[in-house]
């Protein structure tokens, strides 16, 4: 679903054109890819800055206050691994032609919520629903 159709400087989606249209899924694409190389490139200065900043402190306070920060990044780093987990199946939706559909209900997930969250596979009812049953399933 390649458009060569390019994507205007200061493009939005809008309600107004049909959705998923050829600059919509070039835009969300474009948005993907962007928010992926972003948070990899993070992820290499956060490697390259670990392994310059190994040193033995030997004020046993600065240690353990540096053994605290890099357990707080290691754990920003794994949440971001699972974000780009995320980001590869909306590209792959992209793809196969189901971005933008709600998984339960294969109506339009909205724009507006697209493009806060482009990695979004249910509508706003469907997500709230779903987390309605994950909170009653926790709560048994």
């Amino acid at each position: 679903m390649k458009s060569v159709q390019s994507l205007p400087k200061d493009y939005r989606p809008s309600e107004k054109e049909p959705f998923m249209n050829a600059l919509q899924v070039k835009y969300f694409r474009k948005k993907l890819l962007e928010w992926k190389s972003s948070i990899l490139d993070e992820t290499a200065i956060t490697i390259e800055s670990m392994k310059d900043t190994t040193r033995n402190i030997p004020d046993i306070t600065d240690r353990a206050s540096e053994e605290t920060d890099r357990a707080l990044e290691l754990r920003t780093r794994d949440r971001e691994r699972k974000l780009i987990s995320k980001i590869e199946l909306a590209l792959q939706r992209i793809e196969n032609g189901e971005y933008g559909y709600c998984e339960e209900t294969g109506e339009p997930i909205s724009l507006k919520r697209l493009d806060a969250r482009p990695i979004a596979t249910f509508s706003l009812e469907a997500q709230e629903r779903h987390e309605r049953r994950e909170k009653v399933h926790r709560d048994s």
